[in-house]
């Protein structure tokens, strides 16, 4: 095979790069092998032969050289020669026939690592190399000369440069390379926009958050990087066929020949017609237990889970990821940013004295233009969608734990919680009472009272979500920073198994250790540094969305690119069919591997018999793996 997993312990070397090459090798090895069989006895089959052999064997060769030079003895080497025994016992056809499938089928590898990787490459060249930057003047810039700050002008059917905010204009952005989306995503003043990303329709102006290196997309891109290098739980059981096994194989086949010739009285290398060679039959032997099914059976199943996963959205951290999420029994999540879309909206403004709501507003926005905090920049997005106009605050400070006080236009303003705002207001304010689920923030400015209400909408494919969770036989759980009442109206509103609401990022830990020591296997679903430590500590952790915080990210086995929690069932049902994958190429590599030694020890299984069982359970494991990269298709 063209890659040893087993081996050299990463999957990824030769890259599926050569996989044409290989297989059109393969092919000119069977048509000169055809060529050579026809011809029968006459002088021109053994050059036939020759061309077969130089074809189908010049792979093989190369990749044993490599590790010969490095003390590594693998399936190349025994199938290079047993090849080379069948030509020496003048069986050129069954040596040509098994340099034939011994290529093909690692071309059919190759291809399947190829399919594995064209969409992850393709990321590694989506984004664009300089931008347009505004400064007085337009300029060309390199893209990792850029810096937060800066101003961008981005032209219809250009692709964003870097992670930025919408200051100007209206578009909508083609995601799918960074998300899996096809749809395409509405963009406004006050939205993000992601390097990497389509700008369709509109010339827009954004400002620079991230640097280039610190984007989305290159998070992505190390993410997907780091997971094809981590091994699947399972395949340090293929891992230990590697040189010893090979050395192993070489002394029974040694040993078996002795007996064979010795004990038994074959001939040791040239045989009457009809009583094979007890070096015959040792080749045999050396052909059937070799390992190629078998070292290819988890690897190529992990790789194709994860390549059908990142195509549609839905990131595994490695081989391990792919395995224990079909271990899970209760997917716990925190609430914003799962199960409500986790971008605060303005709801509602109220005035004391009516009438005054915009006035509200623009001393609001006036406060929380320089803050980074979510509801900060959901009032400043309202307010840049509504076109208030905002003065400059002046000597801001910030009241840990109750909110902001400053000076607007020479007028004192406080803006934060109620208790604190409506302190010394004098006055019973005639707002109607707010619903559970909202959060508000409160204006004072003088005679002036304001009420901002916001929500963090229920997603509107929760409620069904949460319903699918339940007929797997997976119980749901929401740990949530909010009020009891809040907890148990979401409780209510989606029919989930538990809330646990008021827990801060330590009292989450406790809660996934301790459904951990009590044998449940816990997916914890985030997407805040709070959630980190939980997400860290549970049997798989989740981070939802690509634009998560790198804390989530770096702890998380599963990322969901899109920001939808009906991601996870895709992930799941990946996991699930790979690991079923998994066993049945386990199942049929030690099976034919079992069954064809049987035979070989024996001395019923012809040579050519040996080669077609070996090579056949090998193109089979590898089509069987194939299968993964269809179920995201069809999802």
């Amino acid at each position: 095979m063209a890659v040893s997993p087993s081996q050299d312990g990463d999957p990824q070397e030769g890259g599926g790069r050569f996989w044409r090459a290989e297989l059109s090798a393969s092919l000119v090895c069977l048509l000169a092998a055809l060529v050579a069989w026809s011809l029968g006895k006459r002088p021109a089959a053994l050059g036939a032969y020759g061309i077969a052999y130089l074809a189908g064997g010049a792979f093989a060769a190369a990749e044993s050289a490599v590790r010969l030079r490095r003390g590594i003895l693998d399936v190349h080497f025994l199938m290079l020669a047993v090849a080379a025994g069948a030509a020496g016992l003048g069986e050129w056809g069954e040596g040509a026939a098994l340099l034939f499938l011994f290529s093909f089928s690692s071309g059919l590898e190759q291809f399947a690592l190829e399919r594995t990787q064209r969409e992850i490459r393709a990321l590694l060249h989506a984004a664009p190399k300089t931008a347009t930057v505004l400064d007085g003047t337009e300029r060309e810039v390199p893209v990792d000369e850029l810096e937060p700050g800066m101003r961008l002008l981005v032209r219809p059917g250009e692709l964003f440069p870097v992670d930025g905010q919408m200051l100007e204009g209206e578009t909508s952005a083609d995601e799918s390379n960074l998300t899996g989306e096809a749809a395409p995503v509405a963009k406004r003043v006050g939205d993000p926009v992601y390097s990497g990303t389509l700008n369709q329709w509109g010339a827009v102006e954004v400002r620079v958050e991230r640097r280039a290196q610190e984007s989305a997309l290159q998070k992505v891109v190390r993410l997907i990087q780091t997971a094809q290098r981590m091994k699947a739980p399972s395949q340090r059981f293929t891992d230990r066929f590697g040189t010893g096994y090979t050395w192993v194989i070489l002394g029974l086949a040694g040993g078996m020949f002795l007996l064979w010739w010795l004990g038994f009285g074959h001939a040791p290398f040239r045989a009457t017609p009809g009583e094979p060679s007890a070096f015959y039959h040792a080749m045999t032997l050396l052909v059937v237990a070799s390992p190629c099914a078998l070292v290819l059976s988890i690897p190529s199943a992990v790789l194709a889970a994860i390549a059908s996963g990142a195509r549609r959205g839905v990131l595994f951290r490695g081989g391990a990821a792919v395995e224990k999420l079909g271990e899970v029994s209760v997917v716990a999540m925190d609430k914003t940013g799962t199960l409500t879309t986790g971008e605060l909206r303005v709801e509602e403004v109220r005035s004391d004295p009516p009438g005054s709501e915009a006035e509200v507003l623009r001393l609001a926005c006036a406060l929380e233009q320089k803050s980074t905090h979510p509801l900060a920049r959901a009032v400043t997005r309202h307010g840049l969608e509504t076109g208030v106009e905002t003065a400059p605050a002046e000597r801001v400070e910030s009241v840990t734990g109750s909110g902001m006080r400053a000076e607007v236009g020479g007028r004192e303003v406080l803006l934060g919680r109620r208790h604190w705002v409506l302190e010394g207001a004098g006055r019973a304010v005639g707002f109607p009472e707010t619903l559970d689920g909202v959060t508000e923030v409160w204006l004072r400015s003088g005679a002036l009272l304001g009420r901002i209400v916001l929500r963090d909408a229920i997603r509107p494919e929760a409620a069904a979500l949460v319903n699918r969770f339940r007929e797997l036989g997976l119980r749901t759980l929401v740990l949530t920073g909010d009020r009891p009442a809040a907890a148990a109206h979401l409780k209510q509103a989606l029919g989930l198994d538990d809330v646990r609401g008021e827990l801060n990022p330590e009292q989450k830990l406790a809660v996934v250790r301790e459904l951990g020591s009590v044998g449940e296997r816990v997916a914890m679903v985030g997407d805040g540094v709070n959630d980190a430590p939980s997400i860290a500590a549970a049997h798989v952790g989740v981070a939802m969305g690509a634009r998560g915080s790198d804390a989530a990210l770096e702890q998380a086995d599963l990322v969901l690119m899109q920001d939808r929690l009906e991601n996870f069932l895709l992930a799941y049902e990946l996991s699930g069919a790979a690991r079923r994958v998994i066993r049945q190429n386990l199942g049929v590599s030690l099976g034919v591997i079992g069954v064809l030694m049987i035979f070989a020890l024996c001395e019923r299984l012809p040579l050519t018999l040996g080669v077609l069982g070996h090579e056949g359970s090998t193109i089979i494991v590898v089509l069987n793996s194939l299968r993964l990269l269809w179920i995201g298709r069809r999802a």
